[in-house]
């Protein structure tokens, strides 16, 4: 009974002194002691990141540019519904770029996977020595700040009405008059696929999606796909759109003919919000591809929750080559700039002539 005692005693004080060590920052000062290089600093954030320990993170950086730890987390995790505040750190990567005795930068890859996919985001982080440690200096923020104002709404809207709220799509009804306006089967290195654009040639809305039917040479169906989301589902009335469709382990040879179909559906529909795309140009990235780089803008005065960008390639003779997409994992404010790029095949980027971007967005229902 007495040893028992004992035991209980001696159990419950260490259970009492590893709580103050964590409480007095114990834990802090071991991640800490092992940030005993820039790499092993920026390993420790982002396993911080990756595990949504914030105050721990936040406790890891180097506080020289008096960043605010909701700053912070606002620029990690996310804001105003964005499709970063609905995606998780999957995994990253790390490169040295410069480094000396009290000074480095290295570069992040952060592959974030997400409801539409896996995101990457490329940073430079400088990291600075503190002591025996090494400390990651995160730049400060720049959010937008949208001043008190009201903008006048006098967009095109049409509603659909005779219908019950709930039903997508009105089949009771004449269909859109839409068209296929070109089509490219294009072989890539692992993979047929399907681009074009396809307008929408009525009066109404319509909300649509393509597909193809890849066809043997005995006329039988080799393989069937859609575009899934690399379209603008909605499109007004003249609107046009890129699309692709992809056929992952099919070859060119192996395809007699195409047989194409779209699949469109009455729907209501607005022309608000306006998203006008500013500054376009093709560069590299900081991982040296080749990407279509801009700004989108939201001209309303509601915040776009999700954004993504469409953008069409045509070769000298305007036929259409390649079409690519991405998501924006930030939300757009009314009013402000928000960065974009999209990859472009090395291929492709030597046979380009002209682009054209679309952008698709997602806007979250008014309470």
């Amino acid at each position: 009974m007495r040893f028992g005692l004992t035991l209980l005693i001696v159990v419950l004080t260490a259970v009492l002194l590893i709580a103050g060590w964590v409480q007095a920052g114990g834990m802090k000062l071991r991640a800490e002691r092992a940030a005993s290089t820039p790499e092993e600093a920026v390993r420790a954030l982002l396993a911080d990141i990756q595990g949504h320990n914030w105050e721990h993170a936040y406790a890891l950086l180097d506080h020289a540019n008096d960043i605010q730890k909701t700053d912070f987390i606002r620029d990690i995790a996310g804001t105003d519904g964005s499709l970063r505040t609905y995606s998780s750190l999957q995994s990253f990567d790390i490169w040295p770029v410069h480094a000396d005795a009290t000074h480095a930068t290295l570069r992040v890859r952060m592959n974030w996977s997400s409801a539409v996919g896996s995101l990457d985001d490329v940073r430079d982080w400088p990291v600075v020595r503190d002591g025996s440690v090494w400390k990651v200096v995160w730049p400060k923020p720049n959010f937008a700040n949208v001043p008190l104002q009201v903008l006048p709404v006098n967009y095109l809207r049409w509603d659909v009405i005779g219908k019950r709220s709930d039903e997508f799509g009105s089949a009771a009804v004449d269909s859109p008059q839409v068209r296929i306006i070109s089509m490219n089967a294009v072989e890539r290195p692992d993979s047929v696929v399907i681009v074009g654009e396809v307008e929408n040639e009525d009066t109404v809305p319509a909300y649509l999606n393509v597909s193809a039917t890849l066809l043997k040479p005995d006329g039988s169906p080799l393989a069937k796909q859609d575009s899934f989301d690399e379209i603008a589902h909605s499109l007004l009335p003249k609107q046009v759109s890129p699309y692709r469709i992809d056929f992952p382990g099919i070859r060119l040879n192996q395809v007699k003919s195409v047989r194409m179909d779209v699949h469109p559906l009455l729907v209501p529909a607005s022309a608000d919000p306006v998203i006008s795309v500013e500054n376009q140009n093709v560069n590299k990235d900081a991982l040296g591809r080749t990407v279509l780089k801009g700004a989108l803008i939201n001209q309303s005065g509601q915040v776009v929750n999700i954004a993504q960008v469409l953008a069409v390639f045509y070769d000298s003779s305007g036929k259409a080559i390649w079409v690519s997409d991405g998501y924006v994992d930030q939300a757009l404010l009314p009013q402000a700039p928000v960065p974009f790029a999209v990859d472009i095949p090395a291929d492709v980027a030597n046979r380009m002539h002209d682009y054209h971007v679309v952008v698709n967005h997602y806007t979250a229902p008014s309470a």
